[in-house]
């Protein structure tokens, strides 16, 4: 039996017309976004993208950005990731309180204590022009980047993880001992390569998924702390709750 409260919710739910030039796909993303509370946040407190208050929750756990970090927002546009982490490390505050640079092949709005790179990370030059830009190695490797997707869960899934490796071997080039690394993968599990990879160069590494992550979704990102560096050897075994 529907409650009271309930009935008034669905009332109050934004309902989308199919439209003669919207699929029903489209007309249900947009009716999703419309409804979503996060998309409405993020409006009313100036955040680009829903996407933010994912780091924002993850941190808020983790606590990772620090002030006076050093941090590094791969494929940032639109910017939201950037804005989260300028205003943790105090780099938004304009007084010299750490340093965010945001990288990323598209053209992006400037973001109060934000520097934006446009350029593709995987250039040869990015990691040098990077390190000048935060003035020495990175403490933070964000990575919220996502292929498009193909609707076909294997391919999405192959391919989000090679953006994933990619952005790692990114981070080994420009983190500081002791970082920390983030980035967006998909629920089906690591690639075991990938899960070494992170277990043999950091200390902790495990799977989260943020409130804001959309529970219907194989949406989930990898967070691995405690950057040995090159010449690192074996570390902790995975704690309680780690990935394994």
């Amino acid at each position: 039996m529907t409650s009271k409260s309930g009935g008034r919710q669905d009332r109050l739910k934004v309902r989308v017309k199919t439209a003669k030039r919207r699929s029903t796909a489209s007309t249900r993303w947009l009716q999703r976004q419309l409804n979503d509370p996060y998309v409405a946040k993020a409006r009313s407190e100036g955040y680009r993208s829903r996407a933010a208050y994912k780091l924002a929750e993850i941190d808020d756990k983790y606590r990772f950005l620090k002030p006076g970090g050093r941090i590094v927002d791969l494929g940032a546009a639109p910017g939201g990731w950037s804005q989260v982490a300028a205003e943790r490390v105090g780099s938004a505050e304009g007084k010299g309180k750490g340093r965010v640079v945001g990288i990323d092949i598209l053209e992006m709005d400037p973001v109060p204590g934000v520097e934006v790179l446009h350029l593709d990370f995987l250039d040869d030059t990015a990691p040098e022009r990077l390190r000048e830009a935060l003035g020495g190695p990175a403490d933070v490797v964000l990575s919220d980047m996502a292929p498009p997707t193909t609707g076909h869960k294997q391919t999405d899934h192959l391919r989000i993880m090679g953006m994933c490796e990619t952005a790692l071997e990114f981070a080994r080039e420009v983190l500081a001992p002791g970082g920390t690394f983030l980035a967006k993968v998909l629920r089906g599990g690591t690639e075991a390569q990938l899960l070494n990879d992170l277990k043999r160069d950091f200390d902790k590494v495990r799977h989260v998924k943020p409130p804001a992550s959309r529970a219907d979704s194989a949406e989930l990102y990898v967070l691995a702390m405690g950057f040995r560096g090159g010449d690192a050897g074996p570390g902790d075994d995975a704690g309680p709750g780690d990935a394994r």
